[in-house]
Formats: C-alpha cells, sequence, structure tokens
C-alpha cells in the first residue's frame, strides 16, 4: 500500500478482505485522499451489502486470478532470468485473454475457459 499512496491521490480503491483495519484506511486518506472500500464479513458489525457491480468486477478478478494459478500454472514456471519470466507471464495471459475471446464470439460465458475450444 506504500506503493499506492505515492502514486495515486484524491480517489477510491476497492481492496481485499486483508485491508479492512481502520488504521490501514485511515493512513490511506489521510495521507493522499484515498477512500478504500473493503467488503466486510458476514459477522461484522459493520457488515453491509457490497455494491453490485464491484461485487461482478471482484468476482471476475478472483476468476481469472484462480485460473492463471490453477489451469495455466503460473507459480511454476522455470523460468532462467527476469525477461523469460516475463515472457513466459505474458504468453500466458495471452492465451487467456485468446480464450476468452474464443468464447465471446461464439456466445459462451467467457469464464469457462477450459472448454473454450471445445
Amino acid at each position: 500500500m506504500k506503493d499506492v499512496k505515492h502514486t495515486y491521490h484524491d480517489c477510491s480503491i476497492y481492496g481485499d478482505k486483508g485491508y479492512i483495519g481502520a488504521d490501514v484506511q485511515l493512513d490511506l486518506f489521510e495521507t493522499a485522499h484515498i477512500r478504500l472500500e473493503c467488503p466486510y464479513r458476514l459477522n461484522q458489525k459493520d457488515w453491509k451489502p457490497t455494491f453490485i457491480p464491484f461485487a461482478k468486477a471482484r468476482k471476475r478478478i478472483e476468476t481469472i486470478f484462480s485460473q492463471l494459478t490453477d489451469q495455466f500454472l503460473v507459480i511454476r514456471n522455470y523460468a532462467k532470468i527476469t525477461n523469460g519470466l516475463i515472457f513466459r507471464i505474458i504468453g500466458k495471459i495471452s492465451a487467456l485473454t485468446i480464450l476468452q475471446y474464443v468464447n465471446f464470439i461464439n456466445n459462451k460465458p467467457i469464464g469457462r475457459i477450459k472448454y473454450a475450444l471445445n
């Protein structure tokens, strides 16, 4: 979060549940006027329903991260140098994007990349 408060200012950021703490939110707001939105857990006293477009965007992001990790094995890359790592990750993200596009032009849900070429 240190990089964020030095790069951005006067905006809203939608964060993970790990940033629920009031001290982190207060620090971001005081230093850079960044409003950090975090979804509360159901058992917390300040819980309120999440704004639907935020919830949909968050679900899409979490799904893509999960697909990159599980199906494209981004973690296991065996790169020897930084350029190799960058090119392998770009290749895997490109493959994911192509499969999503194939689903899009075939009027299928874009998140179901496992069956895109069937």
